[in-house]
């Protein structure tokens, strides 16, 4: 039965009404606040638990009402979350870098070097150790098919957005499962992320690897500075003055957000019909055919803002606004994903979900404890912390553990941090090569993929070492507070 645009306003006025209950609980029950999960994730659950897989089958075990068989969502409305992440990702990545100033690759270089090259080792890492895990034990064990070597990027380094954006990109390949492992996954390292990366401060204070130099409680000042926070980072950029405007402030910029999906679509429809005209015709391989569109939405909000700065027109972007505008995208796409995870699939992969979890986590905590001192000259674990927390599924993870780690930013870790993100996510943890690993996992065989990740596992780890290390006399090639921060 096709979905009525009154099912969409539905859906989205339930998924409003879970996150004010989420909200509500957070702020009642402190786990949740020292976990520092976003109300997002717990609205989510919360969803999940009222519906057909948990109240529904719980009613109908106990043979209760038949009028909660169900639960307490409708059908209809599930139907609507199922398809939400696939459209809202784009908004997410198109939303990424408009508002942000783009400098040229060689500041970034200097300022994000290191960060640079930590977070490429641990990305690319996820690639290999997950391939060669689901090549050694994953597929002739469990029969899951090779595909499920990508899960630990997507899901660890990418997120939930990422996980529920690639949906379709599963299905297509026939692993449905794929979404909800991803999911899983991406839960498991939120809280993961927090609780190990908690542990590292205290270890790292303890041992005077990190030294605490700010006044007050450091999770307190973090929790405050970080909560609710997505990625404001680079907020620099003001907007004209909304009463000189005659259209909402709001509106223009979803207005921008389209114009950069609107570039992205025409992106990637060149392409498709550059591979098809090339090496795509005649049973050649395909991959751009298989490639979704956030990916290429995100360059499109990249040559958005090129334009802006080109012509000097960049103060008509409010950064705040589109922070806004993605963080409110997110928010749907994670609760209307979790709401609607398959707990049957996930609990007919256990063993491979658990092998992946611990796998992942343990590559994630020893790839930063052993390359951070060795490739960040100066406060290595300040701002290590921060990759380390991208690495385990949320940008906000690897902020709130920098903030509890240098509450003051004596290491000029967040601008640095920031300005690696122009030179990591257009390639892994959501970027063009995530979206486009599982389609080259399937046209090419999962060997070849891995030997071609471990390859770039070991650039970037040499990179980092020759380039960066402790005695390379690398060790600030431009102090934190000359960071041009205009």
């Amino acid at each position: 039965m096709p979905i009525a645009v009154v099912d969409v306003f539905t859906a989205l006025l339930v998924i409003g009404l879970l996150l004010v209950a989420a909200k509500w609980l957070r702020v009642k029950l402190p786990i949740f606040q020292r976990l520092f999960l976003p109300a997002s994730v717990i609205g989510g659950v919360l969803g999940m638990l009222i519906g057909p897989q948990v109240l529904g089958n719980l009613v109908q075990a106990l043979d209760g009402p038949e009028l909660l068989a169900d639960g307490l969502i409708p059908q209809v409305v599930l139907e609507v979350w199922s398809e939400l992440p696939v459209l809202l990702i784009s908004v997410v990545f198109a939303a990424l870098f408009i508002g942000k100033r783009i400098p040229g690759i060689r500041t970034i270089w200097q300022i994000a070097g290191p960060q640079v090259t930590l977070g490429q080792s641990i990305a690319w890492g996820q690639y290999a150790v997950g391939l060669s895990v689901g090549l050694l034990i994953l597929t002739p064990v469990f029969g899951l098919p090779p595909l499920a070597g990508a899960l630990l990027e997507i899901g660890f380094e990418g997120g939930h957005g990422t996980a529920a954006g690639l949906s379709d990109t599963f299905e297509e390949f026939g692993f449905a499962e794929g979404t909800d492992l991803a999911l899983g996954l991406a839960t498991i390292g939120l809280v993961a992320g927090v609780l190990i990366g908690t542990l590292i401060v205290n270890w790292g204070v303890r041992t005077e690897r990190i030294m605490l130099g700010a006044d007050g409680d450091p999770v307190t000042t973090a929790r405050e500075a970080t909560d609710d926070d997505l990625d404001d980072l680079d907020d620099r950029e003001g907007a004209r003055d909304a009463s000189q405007s005659s259209t909402d402030p709001l509106s223009v910029h979803i207005g921008y957000v389209a114009i950069a999906i609107s570039i992205g679509w025409l992106l990637l429809e060149a392409l498709e019909a550059l591979e098809l005209a090339t090496w795509g015709g005649d049973d050649g391989l395909e991959l751009l055919v298989h490639l979704p569109l956030f990916p290429m939405a995100m360059l499109g909000g990249v040559l958005l803002q090129l334009v802006l700065d080109r012509t000097g027109r960049q103060a008509l972007v409010d950064r705040h606004l589109i922070n806004r505008l993605s963080g409110s995208a997110l928010d749907l796409i994670i609760v209307a994903a979790l709401a609607t995870l398959s707990l049957e699939a996930l609990g007919g992969n256990l063993g491979p979900f658990l092998i992946l979890a611990v796998t992942g986590i343990t590559w994630n905590v020893g790839a930063f404890l052993l390359l951070a001192p060795r490739i960040i000259p100066e406060y290595a674990y300040e701002r290590g912390l921060g990759d380390f927390g991208q690495s385990m599924g949320m940008t906000v993870t690897g902020l709130l553990l920098m903030r509890i780690a240098d509450p003051p930013n004596r290491s000029g870790g967040l601008e640095a941090f920031g300005y690696k993100q122009l030179l990591f996510e257009p390639v892994v943890g959501g970027g063009l090569f995530t979206a486009a690993s599982v389609p080259l996992i399937a046209q090419l065989g999962a060997v070849p993929v891995l030997i071609g990740t471990a390859a770039l596992l070991v650039f970037w780890v040499l990179v980092g070492l020759r380039r960066f290390g402790p005695g390379t006399g690398t060790a600030a090639d431009e102090p934190a507070d000359r960071i041009d921060r205009q």
